[in-house]
């Protein structure tokens, strides 16, 4: 395994938090809330984005326009069931969330939440570390590498993986701040 195809991991890694990061709410209207929201469709789990248009008319509502009227009721139950933990208004042509103001309750459960996501993050990287540093030693046992080679290769996956978890912990301060800022 090269240098480079560790770093490649390591950045998918981090790419994958900031994402699950988006999917929290911090108070504001944001469509990422409901990105792992998956709708029943003809029998098939479809992505809710791909049933309807998605907008924020404001900061406190999000607007769901199915572009077929028929699976209204299914985007209602799924919204409903999902863990966004928000109650859908259904008008009969558009769905609509009210996004209520978080309370210090709410914005610390979402704080542990979001270090929980931080900490996956911070685990894929240090496996993709372990994975790179088992391919030095196996590469050093069969003769491909010298011991010093080895050592200098371990080094650089170390010096990645620091920097790799300290960009995951500056996405969580950053999420953090969004969610305790009132």
């Amino acid at each position: 395994m090269q240098l480079s195809d560790i770093e490649e991991l390591m950045q998918k890694a981090v790419e994958a938090t900031r994402h699950s990061f988006n999917t929290i709410r911090t108070g504001r209207a944001n469509s990422a809330l409901l990105d792992r929201v998956t709708v029943e469709y003809y029998g098939t789990p479809t992505p809710l984005k791909s049933l309807a248009g998605i907008s924020t008319p404001d900061a406190s509502t999000i607007a769901i326009q199915p572009y077929d009227k028929s699976v209204l009721n299914q985007i209602e139950k799924a919204i409903s069931l999902s863990d966004v933990g928000l109650t859908p208004n259904n008008d009969g042509s558009v769905i609509r969330l009210n996004i209520p103001p978080l309370t210090e309750e709410r914005r610390k459960d979402l704080v542990k939440q979001v270090a929980k996501l931080a900490e996956e993050g911070k685990v894929s990287i240090r496996n993709n570390r372990r994975q790179g540093v088992e391919d030095a030693r196996k590469q050093e046992k069969s003769g491909d590498l010298t011991e010093d080679q080895s050592r200098d290769f371990q080094d650089q996956v170390q010096k990645l993986t620091d920097k790799y978890i300290s960009k995951v912990d500056e996405l969580l301060a950053e999420k953090e701040k969004d969610i305790t800022t009132v």
